[in-house]
């Protein structure tokens, strides 16, 4: 397969997964170690205790990232899992939107982004077996 220019979009989806991963990681540590720093009420969406959504956040950051490194390096399967996380981020923020939506929408959207590009542009990430684009030059 030749590579194409939406290319980048494979590699502006591994990047911002592997960027979001660690803001997730990053405030799920706040949540663990600050406990005082997240001010929830009982009206909120927020349905777990601080240091239970922490852990939980702390795993989908990690996960995130690790995804998209894994996005980067061209793997198929990377394709499937990095959307696959990017929902569940996307599902994960909504219990976040009401602590601080505007960090919320913004991450929720990079989500979907990640996941239009990866499921549209997927393909253009498959690295060809050396020789194989040589080979189908001649045909």
């Amino acid at each position: 397969m030749r590579e194409t220019g939406w290319l980048g979009w494979i590699w502006f989806a591994g990047i911002m997964m592997i960027v979001m991963g660690s803001f997730n990681a990053i405030e799920g540590l706040v949540a663990l170690f600050r406990d005082d720093y997240y001010v929830v009420t009982e009206d909120q969406v927020l349905l777990f205790d601080i240091s239970m959504w922490g852990w939980i956040t702390l795993l989908i950051g990690v996960l995130v990232a690790l995804a998209g490194g894994a996005l980067l390096s061209g793997a198929a399967w990377a394709r499937v899992v990095a959307v696959v996380l990017a929902v569940v981020n996307a599902v994960a923020q909504l219990a976040f939107v009401s602590v601080h939506p505007v960090w919320s929408t913004i991450v929720i959207a990079l989500c979907v982004t990640v996941i239009w590009a990866v499921v549209v542009h997927g393909q253009e990430a498959v690295v060809a077996a050396p020789g194989q684009y040589e080979s189908s030059q001649h045909h």
